[in-house]
C-alpha cells in the first residue's frame, strides 16, 4: 500500500460497491459505455480492433463519443480486420471523418498498425500475453505494444513540435508518460476482465494485473473515499487507487471501476459537502466530507 493513503478494508463500503454492480444491469451499462460496439462483432480479430479504436475515441462527451464511434465503424465496414489490411483503402474510406483532435488518417493508421500486430502474432492478445510472460509488468508490456502499433501504422513516436496536429500522438497514448493512460486501461479492461456482459475476457491474462482506468470522475470519488490524497490524475494515482481496491477483491480489483464511475457521474461528485448534489448518494456514509457529520446530518431539501 502506498504511503499516500492509509485506507483500510471497510465492509460497509464493500457492500455498497457490490450493490451498485448488482443493481445496474449489464445491458444498461453498455448504453453509456463505448464497449457496446465491441459486442456487435463475433470475430476476436474484429473485437480487438474495435475495442482499441473505441477506447481511443473515449474522451469528452459520452453522447458525442457514441455517435462518432458509430459513424466511424460504419465507414470502416462490417469486417474491420479486413478493412485494416490496406492503409490506402482505409484512408479513402475514412476521408473526411473528424472527431475532436482526430481526422480519418489518424484512426486509419491506428487500425492498420494494430492489424499488422495481429498478422504477425495471431492476435494482439497473444502478443501482449507473451510480453507479460517475458517478465514485463503491465506498463512496460503496454509500452512495447504501443510502440509496435505506432511503427506498423506509421504514427509518429517523437514529441509534438510547434504546429503539429495533436491527433497522431493522442490517438495512442505513450505509457511512458506520467498520465493515467485511462483509454488504454479501458482497452485492457475490456479485453482481460472475465466476461460479464460488459467486459469480454478475450485475453489469457490474470485480471489482478490490471490498473483502473482513472478519469476525473473516478479520481474525485477516490479522493472523497480516502483512496488517495494525490491531486493529479496520474499513473501513480491510478496504481494507488487500484491498490486500495485490492482490499475488496485481490483477484479482480478493477471490477469496481464501473461502480465508482457510475456513482461519480450520477452524483456529479463534488469536492466538498454539497447538500443538493450529495443527496441520495450511496457513498455518503464513506465520504470524507460527510463522515464526521453522519448520514442523519444531511439537510433536508425543499421542493423549490
Amino acid at each position: 500500500m502506498s504511503h499516500h493513503t492509509r485506507a483500510r478494508y471497510d465492509a460497509a463500503l464493500h457492500a455498497t460497491l457490490e450493490k451498485v454492480r448488482r443493481d445496474v444491469h449489464a445491458s444498461d451499462r453498455l448504453l453509456r459505455d463505448p464497449v457496446q460496439f465491441v459486442h456487435r462483432y463475433v470475430n476476436p480479430l474484429d473485437q480487438e480492433l474495435v475495442a482499441l479504436v473505441a477506447s481511443a475515441m473515449a474522451f469528452g462527451n459520452v453522447t458525442s463519443i457514441v455517435q462518432k464511434t458509430e459513424l466511424l465503424l460504419g465507414e470502416v465496414g462490417s469486417s474491420p480486420h479486413r478493412s485494416a489490411s490496406s492503409l490506402t483503402k482505409l484512408q479513402a474510406q475514412l476521408k473526411g471523418f473528424r472527431h475532436r483532435v482526430y481526422v480519418g488518417d489518424d484512426l486509419a493508421r491506428l487500425l492498420v498498425g494494430a492489424r499488422a500486430v495481429q498478422a504477425q502474432y495471431r492476435t494482439i492478445g497473444d502478443r501482449f500475453s507473451s510480453l507479460m510472460s517475458e517478465g514485463s509488468d503491465l506498463r512496460r508490456a503496454l509500452t512495447t505494444l504501443c510502440d509496435e502499433i505506432r511503427e506498423a501504422g506509421g504514427l509518429p513516436s517523437d514529441t509534438l513540435k510547434v504546429g503539429d496536429r495533436r491527433g497522431p500522438k493522442h490517438v495512442l497514448a505513450d505509457p511512458r508518460g506520467a498520465g493515467a493512460n485511462k483509454r488504454l486501461m479501458l482497452f485492457l479492461r475490456w479485453m482481460i476482465r472475465p466476461r460479464d456482459g460488459t467486459d469480454l475476457g478475450l485475453w489469457p491474462i490474470d485480471p489482478k494485473a490490471l490498473v483502473i482506468p482513472l478519469d476525473t470522475h473516478i479520481h474525485k470519488v477516490a479522493m472523497n473515499l480516502g483512496f488517495t490524497t494525490r491531486t493529479q490524475v496520474s499513473w501513480q494515482t491510478a496504481v494507488e487507487v487500484t491498490d486500495v481496491l485490492r482490499l475488496y477483491d485481490p483477484a479482480d480489483p478493477v471490477k469496481y471501476d464501473f461502480s465508482l464511475c457510475h456513482m461519480g457521474m450520477l452524483q456529479r461528485c463534488p469536492s466538498r459537502r454539497d447538500a443538493r448534489r450529495c443527496e441520495g448518494c450511496g457513498l455518503i456514509n464513506h465520504c470524507r466530507h460527510w463522515k464526521s457529520h453522519g448520514r442523519a446530518k444531511l439537510p433536508l431539501l425543499s421542493d423549490g
